[in-house]
């Protein structure tokens, strides 16, 4: 195996948002193991350390660390100056960050509950593309890319707070894609489908966690998601469809 085909993401910028457990975790690990340097989004200090001794150990690189709650808008802002200070650019974006919320009849939503699911899946996630658009077009092939869920479309009971955040999330997304048509930025949302998370847990109890997939299932895919050599597809992608499939070679 060649150096490039090893490292596919050497020398590349990667900001991954919910980093610290589940599906964001696995995706920062194997950004860094193809080579990004990842900079590392999360609540808590005590848990990015923890990711960043985990990316030490399988890379000898240390990860940049970002104590941050998405919802705290002025500090996306701060964040965007602050990677054009030290990188001048951003490759790639991943906003894996998410909560679930109350699963609960429409009528029964809390208003501070949703006003809580919609700030950190949707509000949040267009204050990170407006916070690294400009850094994201410095780059040499900018890739964007944000889970999603099956739930954005099926509409299931129950869900409504969720489902919602997802759906805007998904719509916002493909604006942006679209605007960047006459760039070499591209924007995507990833609906992982069912993976062994503690959000999975909490919403389907009574599940054999070991009947989904484990998280770092994932990463390779999205690793080749976001390879500059590559031509991410356009809209939703299903990891249960593509899975096993890789982007088209630009």
């Amino acid at each position: 195996m060649n150096s490039d085909s090893a490292k596919p993401l050497a020398g590349r910028i990667a900001l991954v948002t919910g980093a610290t457990r589940g599906i964001g975790e696995a995706i920062a690990v194997g950004l860094a193991k193809a080579g990004a340097h990842v900079i590392a989004l999360g609540r808590t200090q005590g848990a990015l350390e923890a990711l960043d001794d985990t990316i030490f150990a399988a890379t000898g690189e240390h990860a940049t660390l970002v104590p941050l709650d998405l919802r705290e808008a002025d500090g996306l802002d701060q964040l965007g100056a602050a990677l054009f200070e030290r990188f001048g650019k951003l490759d790639i974006l991943v906003g894996a960050a998410g909560v679930l919320g109350a699963l609960t009849p429409v009528g029964h939503l809390d208003p501070k509950g949703w006003d809580m699911i919609l700030s950190t899946n949707l509000t949040a996630n267009w204050r990170l593309i407006r916070a690294m658009d400009p850094l994201l077009r410095r780059a040499e092939a900018g890739r964007a890319v944000f889970l999603t869920s099956s739930v954005a479309k099926t509409h299931r009971a129950f869900w409504g707070g969720y489902a919602a955040s997802k759906a805007g999330l998904e719509a916002i997304v493909g604006c942006y894609d679209d605007e960047m048509e006459n760039t070499t930025v591209r924007a995507i949302c990833v609906d992982p489908g069912a993976m062994r998370t503690r959000m999975r847990a909490g919403a389907f109890p009574g599940e054999d966690p070991q009947s989904v997939p484990a998280p770092d299932s994932i990463a390779p895919f999205i690793v080749n998601l976001v390879r500059p050599d590559r031509v991410p597809p356009k809209g939703v992608v299903r990891f249960k469809d593509r899975g096993q499939e890789s982007p088209s070679e630009g």
